[in-house]
């Protein structure tokens, strides 16, 4: 074996040895953080420096939690807002790829749509809402189509944009082989707006659960969205706390997928 190489693998395994400490000592860190977070809140609770009425606990927030698991209703409200969090970010991420396709095929397009595109997407989604019920009545329907409103137009504008981003001496040497525009999209523009699609999926997924949860508040009889404003009226706030909570754990595995699936596609390019 050349030094060279025997230098190289040696660097090389130094570098992953401090690339796999780095991400353990993250790890490490974030836990830790977690714990203090818990035990200080625990704390203030028991000894009185917060209401535990109104703020909760965390031995509060796990009787709640193993309570409504005992009564089987948890997981129901949870598997509705999976599903209708799933259905609003499959169709955001189909609806704004055909969109934003289109916007690049036809520049005139593109220039008449862009300033509705961006006032819809600085409209408050909120305010949406209840035009909805109206339109679409207390349902299912409703609550995915306001998780499509709330990631849609700027999922729209993202990818567009990370479309035009692409090199245009890569475009212009399709055409010059005699490729036509679809070409450049299929084996140019699409593939080089991979990591971009990925990103862009990180963010509506976290939006689309916003959106489902703004529905929830005010056209459904089950779900967490509804388990909050139910604990809110009734005053069980350990049941609106848990469902809070509960919804962070659910939007951090949703986010890890995403996350997991970009960085499997980086290491295989």
């Amino acid at each position: 074996m050349k030094p060279n190489e025997t230098n190289g693998s040696a660097a090389q395994r130094s570098y992953m040895a401090r690339h796999w400490r780095h991400h353990r000592s993250v790890r490490i860190a974030r836990i830790v953080i977690l714990i203090l977070f818990l035990a200080v809140w625990e704390a203030a609770a028991d000894a009185g420096l917060i209401d535990s009425f109104f703020f909760s606990s965390p031995v509060r927030v796990v009787t709640c939690f193993l309570t409504m698991v005992r009564e089987k209703s948890l997981f129901v409200h949870i598997g509705v807002t999976l599903l209708e969090t799933v259905a609003s970010f499959l169709l955001v991420v189909f609806i704004s790829l055909a969109a934003a396709t289109l916007l690049w095929y036809s520049r005139g397009l593109s220039e008449i749509l862009e300033p509705y595109l961006v006032v819809l997407n600085s409209l408050p989604k909120s305010a949406l809402a209840p035009l909805l019920i109206v339109w679409l009545g207390t349902g299912i329907d409703t609550i995915i189509v306001a998780g499509i409103s709330v990631a849609i137009f700027g999922a729209i504008i993202n990818l567009y944009s990370g479309f035009l981003q692409v090199d245009p001496e890569k475009l212009k040497l399709v055409l010059t082989l005699g490729g036509n525009r679809r070409d450049c999209f299929f084996k140019v523009v699409l593939p080089a707006s991979v990591p971009t699609i990925l990103s862009n999926m990180k963010v509506n997924i976290g939006l689309a659960l916003v959106g489902v949860i703004i529905g929830e508040f005010l056209a459904a009889r089950r779900g967490l969205g509804y388990l909050i404003i139910y604990g809110s009226q009734v005053f069980q706030l350990d049941m609106l706390i848990t469902s809070i909570l509960i919804l962070c754990a659910i939007a951090m595995g949703l986010y890890q997928i995403i996350q997991i699936a970009e960085h499997r596609y980086r290491k295989r390019t």
